[in-house]
């Protein structure tokens, strides 16, 4: 392949992998500092889209992501802090909004089920491991022995008559 046949695909997957996270344009939105436009653009990356679910508020596409944009826009607006306006939104749409849940018995298994299944994993493992090492190694009988021993002299005479 040449290397101009190369360049399509991968200016394609740059475009695809980079243009995702800033996909949406803040033209409708208008800031006082730069500094208030990282604050919003920091805020809606910690928050999930509820629709896509795997992706930021800021970079989703979908309406309700939109919708939420604009109500997070207009509580920074309105003075709120991060805080407050991520609360708000934990307090309507439940910890599922964040992105780094809080720890507390009800994300338990969200934080630590990963770990549990690895460990459970591991035993089983380490289970079969040990059986396998302790089961004796089978051995052939007298019968088999001498059975194998004569199929390799006659492959052996065989070989020797074939030259």
């Amino acid at each position: 392949m040449s290397p101009r046949s190369l360049l399509a695909p991968a200016l394609l997957a740059a475009l695809l992998a980079g243009g995702s996270v800033n996909a949406f344009t803040l033209q409708e939105f208008s800031f006082d500092t730069p500094a208030h436009e990282q604050a919003f653009r920091d805020l809606t990356g910690k928050l999930r889209c509820l629709v896509c679910q795997n992706e930021s508020l800021a970079a989703s596409q979908s309406d309700l992501a939109q919708d939420l944009r604009r109500e997070v826009y207009a509580m920074m607006r309105a003075g709120k802090s991060q805080d407050e306006i991520t609360r708000f939104l934990v307090d309507r749409y439940g910890d599922f909004v964040l992105y780094q849940p809080p720890v507390k018995p009800s994300t338990y298994l969200l934080w630590f089920g990963p770990f549990i299944l690895i460990g459970v994993g591991a035993v089983f493992l380490l289970r079969t491991l040990r059986r396998r090492g302790s089961e004796p190694e089978q051995t052939l009988s007298p019968d088999d022995q001498t059975r194998i021993e004569q199929i390799l002299a006659a492959a052996e005479a065989s070989k020797e008559t074939a030259k």
